[in-house]
């Protein structure tokens, strides 16, 4: 008996043992898979990390794609080829005529301190470069004042640092001003003790008001303080004798201002996981912003505690000026006039409409998106591969651009109850007979889900003060949009859903198309009559999915022109308020050979402001040759396929399915019913033929 409650005993515990074995393997191995899926995220081979570990980051449905285009057809021409006007137009922002050397050591520092978004700093930097260079001064690196006061990021980077690699920054400045990290330390107390004289600075000041208000004041105490918190610090079009400091505002922008080094991998990693299918990309800024939605009076087209929240803001812009007119706005008014950003699913069915297939690869940029996904689900609707920077990352590539970060947790003081409280209790446990009414419970601290519904809509006109984790998350806003804006200039195609910021400004969409047009100017970027855009989504307002002949190509024809077009409107209108969203023709070049018939003739029908640019120089290379045809691709949309007319929101049905669509004829429904081979067959005949339905 004895033997054998003894072998069962050594029997469980040999079971145990194995039990316990098995779990450590358990452990090993899954810590093993851990290690691997992040070093697989840190390697150059972005397409191994997705066919090995897809739990770790999403897999866009390319299985399901259809056949790819080829580059030399006609479609794919129209949807992703260069504007072939516009590659006589190469960036060439080097000094022209005499520039001296900055000189290497004077006793003029100018001190800047930055407040704003990421594209406000973006321009203010490049405005103070240009004042340093005006006014013969040492440039101190600029504090960017977003960062240094949100007091939650992590103490290895500091203001400048945090998003713009100071280095290189110096460097590529170094035959145009000097610039230092800190004032000397003879001027470092004087600082700290509020001594030194500030000026805070307007937005587009002009370089008079530099050179006789502010240079007086920096000889006399050899350095000035200047305090920028409305966006660009000087005037965007400057006298034709300082042509020479707009090319430095180049330099400074698209050579210089280079992001430092963490986000410039996260970026790059995400350019080669969206490329890595072998397939062109689209890049999508839709721009909706609270305060560029309470600016322009856009608050009824959400019909919810959005509205409120707009509203809101637009009472404190008109308490302090920042807008004039009425609290409030007919907002459908202000959409149809072209004031009001375009809605993601008008953006939908306008790049449906264009030809733009349902699983093309689109990138939705932006640190904000007004209204949340429930405003991006019409468009995740329409098209299936829509991705953003936290779909193409994992949370630890995030966190290694933030660096070394503490918990925060914010703690609401409890007030202790008032002495009158306490007498109205003590006086309860001794009056009366019982049973009794409990007393009140204490009041409790408000606290508002910021993230969520922002319960003070309803209980107060004030809103709360920011707590810390919200400053932190408004300083990590500024690396989103960086790593927004590096992915948006290389897109292969650029899609801005509203150019204006919450001060009627050009916004960040409007530094994108700028920069593509300084970098590449060839390559697409959608410059909408977003006033033209609203006309043609109230001409299906009640058959919003069943759209006509006519009506596509009608919208074709207005986003090709838009190619041309939108560059004239932008040169009138948004240059005059940032230089950098309109950099030519003073950073640019003319290549063409004078003697040739073709080039003459192209470079004629280019945008007056381009056609002013220089003649490139001879080390540039070869002239670009205008192949017959290529002049005519922005005109040849009535002569293009109608891919997607019968079916344009429907997907291809595999396994030959019968999946019909309906055809809409002005307007009404009821059409000729085809297959979607039937109409596959059409759309490739008809794209052979180049003829019209």
């Amino acid at each position: 008996m004895k033997g054998d409650v003894g072998g069962k005993m050594v029997i469980k515990s040999k079971l145990k043992w194995v039990g316990l074995v098995g779990l450590v393997l358990s452990a090993l191995s899954l810590f093993t898979h851990f290690l691997l899926a992040r070093y697989s995220s840190y390697t150059d081979e972005p397409l191994t990390e997705y066919q090995a570990f897809t739990i770790f980051s999403w897999r866009p449905i390319f299985e399901n794609a259809a056949a790819d285009l080829s580059p030399n057809s006609k479609l794919y021409r129209r949807l992703w080829g260069p504007v072939r006007r516009f590659e006589y137009l190469q960036p060439h922002a080097k000094t022209r005529e005499h520039y001296a050397v900055p000189v290497s050591e004077t006793d003029r520092f100018i001190f800047v301190r930055i407040r704003g978004g990421f594209h406000e700093i973006r321009s203010s930097i490049c405005d103070a470069v240009v004042i340093a260079r005006l006014l013969n001064a040492t440039l101190v690196i600029p504090e960017i004042q977003s960062t240094t006061s949100s007091k939650g990021i992590s103490a290895q980077f500091k203001s400048f640092a945090y998003l713009y690699n100071e280095d290189q920054f110096m460097a590529a400045l170094s035959n145009d001003i000097t610039v230092v990290k800190t004032l000397p330390k003879s001027l470092k107390g004087a600082r700290r003790k509020k001594e030194i004289p500030s000026f805070k600075v307007a937005n587009s000041q002009s370089p008079y008001y530099y050179l006789h208000h502010v240079l007086p004041v920096l000889k006399r105490h050899s350095v000035v303080e200047l305090v920028v918190s409305d966006g660009g610090c000087l005037q965007a079009i400057l006298p034709p004798d300082l042509e020479e400091y707009q090319r430095l505002r180049c330099r400074v922008a698209f050579h210089a201002l280079s992001f430092r080094q963490e986000v410039q991998e996260l970026a790059t990693k995400i350019l080669h996981r969206l490329r890595a299918p072998g397939r062109p990309f689209i890049a999508y800024d839709p721009g909706m912003t609270r305060d560029a939605l309470a600016y322009y009076g856009c608050a009824e087209l959400f019909q919810d505690v959005h509205t409120e929240l707009i509203q809101h803001r637009r009472l404190w812009m008109l308490k302090r000026g920042i807008v004039k007119g009425n609290l409030t706005v007919d907002s459908n008014a202000q959409r149809l006039n072209g004031s009001c950003p375009l809605m993601p699913e008008e953006i939908g069915i306008i790049l449906r409409a264009y030809g733009y297939s349902w699983d093309t690869i689109i990138y939705i940029s932006g640190g904000e998106v007004f209204g949340g996904q429930k405003k991006l689900i019409p468009f995740h609707a329409i098209f299936e591969n829509v991705v953003d920077r936290t779909s193409l990352t994992t949370p630890w590539e995030l966190n290694k651009i933030y660096g070394r970060e503490a918990n925060l947790v914010d703690k609401y003081i409890k007030t202790p109850p008032s002495a009158e409280k306490e007498t109205k209790y003590e006086s309860w446990k001794t009056s009366g007979q019982r049973p009794r009414p409990l007393p009140p419970p204490p009041a409790r601290p408000k606290s508002y889900n910021i993230e969520g519904w922002w319960g003070w809509v309803a209980e107060s006109d004030n809103e709360p003060e920011s707590t810390v984790i919200e400053l932190r998350t408004n300083a990590h806003k500024l690396l989103w949009e960086a790593i927004d804006y590096m992915v948006c200039v290389e897109a292969d195609v650029f899609v801005p859903g509203f150019d204006r910021d919450g001060k009627g400004r050009p916004s960040f969409a409007s530094l994108v198309m700028g920069h593509r047009l300084y970098q590449s100017a060839s390559a697409k970027s959608f410059r909408f009559d977003r006033k033209e855009i609203a006309k043609y989504m109230e001409d299906i307002n009640d058959h919003m999915y069943e759209v006509n002949h006519t009506w596509i190509k009608s919208v074709r024809r207005h986003l090709s022109k838009s190619l041309l077009d939108g560059l004239t409107q932008d040169s009138k209108v948004s240059k005059s308020s940032s230089f950098l969203s309109f950099p030519v023709p003073e950073c640019s070049c003319l290549r063409f050979e004078s003697n040739n018939s073709s080039s003459r003739a192209s470079s004629s029908q280019l945008p007056a402001a381009i056609k002013a640019a220089h003649g490139c120089p001879s080390w540039m290379g070869k002239d670009v040759i205008l192949h017959p045809g290529d002049e005519d691709d922005v005109e040849d949309d009535d002569n293009d396929d109608d891919s997607g007319l019968f079916s344009l929101f429907a997907r291809p049905s595999g396994g030959g399915s019968s999946n019909r669509n309906t055809v809409s004829s002005g307007g009404r429904s009821g059409g000729e019913m085809m297959s979607s081979k039937e109409e596959t067959q059409m759309d490739d005949q008809e794209e052979m033929d180049g003829g019209d339905r």
